[in-house]
């Protein structure tokens, strides 16, 4: 099963993403929110295909009502989620966030 270590490694691994907690909850953050826990083993992620997976594979994805105001927001069970698909949920939630621009 994907951990919040899971989570954090591979977040952390990404150019200029930080963590810090939001709503008393480990988040990451690249210029935007790029992903949180929602609650113990429920992930927020953006994707572009949200309706999508929520439609393939409810007992994984899914959205709440606090959500439908965030057309990218997603969350994800992580007892349900394939650990060789965190990576790439992950990698799309950040292009989505906005990675911070290159110093120069």
């Amino acid at each position: 099963m994907v951990t919040v270590d899971d989570v954090r490694s591979i977040c952390l691994s990404l150019p200029g993403v930080t963590e810090r907690l939001s709503w008393k909850q480990p988040a990451w953050f690249a210029r935007t929110l790029m992903a949180r826990m929602w609650e113990d083993n429920v992930l927020t992620v953006k994707s572009a295909e949200r309706e999508a997976l929520a439609a393939l594979q409810p007992d994984l994805f899914y959205w709440t009502p606090h959500h439908d105001r965030s057309p990218l927001l997603l969350l994800a069970r992580l007892e349900h989620l394939p650990p060789d698909e965190l990576p790439e949920l992950l990698q799309e939630s950040y292009r989505l966030a906005g990675p911070l621009p290159p110093t120069v």
